[in-house]
């Protein structure tokens, strides 16, 4: 948390990609009324709040209880995987971008062609984080030094969105070769 994935995701759209955001696809999912009563009968009632999704309650429900967090990525990856191979068939002509923030935890790289790591320094992240009120979610996610091993292209973001956006320039280029 804290890199800049979201961040890297707008600048490669403004470099032409095509991109699809899977934290967006899941804030759309949780909106529905299926996946609000699947999530709820896993997860327990005190998850809605005023007929939605509770958000926040579901982060302290799943956070720090591997069953419930399981149980919650049960009834949304395949939903999410379902969108995303949707994107996939969808586009033409240009290079498709999906942001996947768990992308390695969930062995899921294989169904891309290349991985992109977005990365930058503990205190940076740290900053960035405490500044949208967001609290560390570390120990369900691998290290950045772990994805950066795993990634075809890793992006160190710890500077401007300028040369955020110059160094995926360069990524994009690459791709398109």
């Amino acid at each position: 948390m804290g890199a800049g994935k979201s961040e890297a995701l707008r600048a490669l759209e403004r470099l032409g990609a095509a991109t699809l955001s899977t934290d967006a696809v899941v804030h759309e999912l949780l909106a529905t009324d299926g996946v609000r009563d699947a999530v709820a009968a896993k997860l327990g009632p005190e998850v809605v709040k005023d007929g939605r999704l509770d958000r926040d309650r579901i982060a302290e429900r799943v956070f720090g209880d591997e069953g419930a967090r399981k149980a919650l990525e049960g009834e949304l990856w395949p939903r999410v995987g379902a969108r995303v191979a949707q994107f996939r068939e969808e586009g033409e002509g240009v290079a498709l971008v999906v942001e996947v923030p768990l992308l390695f935890e969930a062995g899921m790289e294989a169904a891309f062609d290349k991985t992109i790591a977005v990365i930058a320094d503990e205190e940076v992240r740290v900053g960035r984080v405490g500044e949208r009120g967001h609290e560390s979610r570390e120990g369900i996610q691998l290290s950045q030094e772990e994805k950066a091993d795993r990634a075809d292209f890793v992006i160190r973001n710890d500077g401007s969105i300028e040369a955020l956006e110059e160094k995926l320039s360069q990524v994009l280029a690459t791709m398109n070769t």
